[in-house]
This record gives structure tokens, sequence and C-alpha cells, in this order.
């Protein structure tokens, strides 16, 4: 928060020695977002100081509603030639994105063109992994990123005699008896974002493929694998430990948060930017550590992959704008910018400097495991199954996910069918994709 407040600080000093000059500016950029409440009030304040810093441009932010309003908005709006100059757009509608021919203009191309300070190597690879070409080239800019973890009530853990979270689901299920049996509480487990958590991330972590193509990477012909690797395995073991108490279903979203805000359940998974909230309705001790990984797949962690989302430049700017947008995403990328708001709403620094920087200025040191998702992030290098998911309908195939664990929990039908069913349906909405963007 003091480096919030020092940012805040430094806008207005900039914006009295500048005079009128800012809001005169002679180009204004426009800046569709879906940050709502407090993170909202956070976009506005990056985009005053921005504004602050000079006087040739003026950056306005107008929230458009959720991840899909923004996204609908912005792609009716280019289409009617009144879209924004810069739209936040979520993580699984990147292959939508890529797929709109000659609506966005690639950020490495942007970039390029304009006389700024950017280096794609200064980015986390595992971040700029989501948003990349098959050549590796920046599509967008990766604004609010994050990535699950796990996280524990140390009081409950004391009670169970269980000193520190294992890293792997292996020992995991035995730290988790401990927990059930001892009474300590009466769930160990469960889980926000069942499919991000439970597949996704499962399969980023233990190397194994989520789809064909490199999980879409290579091409629209990607088609769902999970339901042939160890996920199968993964969702059988969690359906055993529902029945002993080790692991319980919370729902889709963040609906299972408050399990572990009550005490209910001894550990949640979810993530790294619940922090903020946990803190706030946990009346607890607790801890943050990674996600486990299975010690029968691989034989240490790769990567997690990230949510969040990126920010998109529309095409059918003129030559001036596009340099505003330039000069913006150079301020937004700056160590002092990024650590602020890393510090601020628990996302994750888009680069390695901004990092550092936080933890030099004593962050991590003062609240205890904000760096797990850092150092959990960039574990090794991404490979074709941990680089993230370029898949169209993504977010249809999520629910899809989601419907058939809630069949597998509730004991409908069997982890192997629930997951086989999953991905008929989702492989259906793919082969649509494919077609429709051939």
């Amino acid at each position: 928060m003091q480096r919030a407040l020092l940012l805040s600080s430094l806008g207005t000093v900039l914006a009295l020695g500048t005079g009128m000059g800012s809001a005169q500016a002679n180009t204004e950029i426009t800046w569709w977002h879906a940050m709502g409440g407090a993170l909202g009030d956070k976009v506005e304040q990056i985009a005053a100081d921005f504004n602050a810093s000079q006087d040739a441009y003026t950056v306005k932010p107008v929230f458009k509603g959720n991840y899909s309003e923004t996204m609908t908005s912005a792609i009716a709006a280019y289409r009617a030639d009144k879209g924004p100059d810069i739209v936040q757009i979520y993580e699984v509608g990147t292959a939508t994105m890529m797929a709109a021919k000659g609506a966005i203009v690639p950020v490495h191309r942007l970039m390029a063109s304009a006389d700024v300070d950017f280096d794609p190597q200064a980015y986390l690879p595992a971040v700029t992994g989501y948003y990349t070409d098959p050549e590796g080239n920046m599509l967008s800019l990766p604004f609010n990123s994050s990535t699950p973890v796990t996280y524990y009530n140390r009081e409950r853990l004391a009670q169970a005699g269980v000193e520190e979270i294992p890293r792997t689901w292996q020992e995991l299920g035995d730290a988790l008896e401990k927990i059930v049996d001892s009474g300590a509480a009466s769930c160990g487990l469960t889980t926000t974002w069942p499919s991000w958590v439970m597949l996704e991330n499962y399969s980023a972590i233990n190397d194994v493929p989520f789809a064909s193509r490199a999980n879409g990477f290579e091409g629209t012909d990607a088609r769902l694998h999970f339901n042939r690797t160890a996920v199968v395995d993964h969702i059988e073991r969690l359906t055993r430990w529902q029945e002993d108490g080790r692991f319980a279903y919370g729902g889709r979203f963040d609906d299972a948060a408050p399990k572990f805000y009550a005490g209910e359940c001894a550990l949640m998974m979810g993530s790294s930017a619940s922090y903020a909230n946990i803190k706030e309705n946990a009346d607890f001790d607790f801890g943050v550590a990674p996600l486990p990984y299975d010690a029968e797949v691989v034989e240490q962690a790769n990567n997690s992959i990230i949510g969040g989302a990126s920010l998109w430049v529309l095409n059918g700017l003129d030559e001036t704008h596009r340099q505003g947008v330039a000069e913006f995403f150079e301020y937004l990328s700056t160590p002092e910018v990024q650590a602020d708001w890393h510090q601020y709403s628990g996302y994750l620094p888009i680069t390695q400097a901004a990092a550092d920087l936080t933890r030099e200025q004593g962050f991590y040191a003062e609240h205890p495991g904000t760096d797990v998702a850092i150092e959990q992030i960039t574990a090794g290098q991404p490979t074709d199954n941990s680089k993230g998911l370029r898949l169209g309908n993504m977010v249809q195939i999520r629910d899809i996910i989601n419907g058939a664990l809630e069949n597998v929990f509730a004991g409908d039908v069997s982890p192997q069918d629930g997951l086989d069913q999953a991905a008929a349906r989702g492989n259906e909405l793919l082969e649509k994709f494919e077609r429709a963007n051939r």
C-alpha cells in the first residue's frame, strides 16, 4: 500500500506541475475494462498517473461489465466502427481474438513501430506464453494474471499435528486424513474454479496434455485429451477423498470459498488473487503453499498456468493513437507500476523486474506467502503442456467440464464416463470453432 500511496502522490504532484496539460491532451485513448469495485478504482488511478506524467495523451478507462460483457461489447463496437483503442479480454477469449483476423494490432508489431522501450524477454514466460503466437511474438499485453495456489488454515493443521503442506498429492492425502481423523476440521480440502484448478493446472504442473496440438497453440484443429491422461486418476482420487471427508466439492467459480472462511475445510485451492478476500473474510491465521504435483506422473512440479486477462489493441487506430497506446503500455510495464498493481491486487507482476522490486521493498517478507505464486509459475521452462490453453469456445468448454465434475462428485457417473462425455461435448464446440475459422 505504501507504493500505491507513493504513485498516487507522484501523480498528484505531476498533475499540479503540468496544470491543465493532461486534461487538454490532444489525443484520447479509450480503454474498456472489466475491473469493478476497488480494482476499478485502481485502474482509474493508473490511468490518471499516466495522464499526469505527460501531456500528449489522455487514457480514459471505461468499465463495461464482467469479462464476457466487455468482450461482447468490444466485438460489437468494432463491427460498428466504434470500438475502443484498448480492451481487456480474459485469457479464455484469446483464441477468439486471434481468430478475428484484421481486428487486432499485435502488441509486438505495435511496440516495434513506436520508439519505446520494449523487451519481450523482460516478461515472465509463463505469463506471456499464454498471449504469444507460435513464433513467440506477443499478441496482447498481460495485465491481471493470477494462478491457483493452496491456502491453508494454520490453526486446523496445528490441531491435527500437520507441520507443513506436502508437495505431492500422495503425501497430501495422508495429511488430509490426519486432519479429518483428528477432528481438527470436518473437511480436509475444497477448491474454487474446479476446471481451472483440477484439470487445466493439474495437467500443466504434471506435464500432461489437456488437448492436442500443444493445447491448441498449433492450430484450431485441437481436440480435448484430458479424458485420456492422469487427470482421470486424479478425479477418481478426489471422489474417494470425498467419501471419507478429505475433499468436499463446493461449487463452481468461487462458491467453495465460504467453506474455507468458516473453518469447515482446512485447505482450499484457489486463485492467488484471492489473497485479499481471504485476509478480509477469514478470522484465523492462514498460509499459502504451491499446488502439489503427482509423484506417480512426474518427479518434480512443472509451472502452473494463469487466469486473468490481457490488453488487446483494436485495429483502425491512426499513427498518433498507436503511439499513445505504445507509450501507455511502456508505462504500464515499468517495475514501479507493476509492483504497485501486484501488491495492491494480488495479481502477478508481468515482469521479473517488478517481482524483484516487490521483494526489495520488503513486501513478501511483510506478507508471507504472497511470493508463492511467482515461484510456482516460474518453475522451469514452460512446455507444450504448460504454456497455457489456446482453445476456441473455452468458456463454454469450462461450463461443460464443471457440469461433468458435478455429476461425478454427486455419484451419478464414473470419473471416466463423466470426463469422456465432457471431452465429447467440448470437441463438438472445437469442431464448430475450427469450421468457422478456416
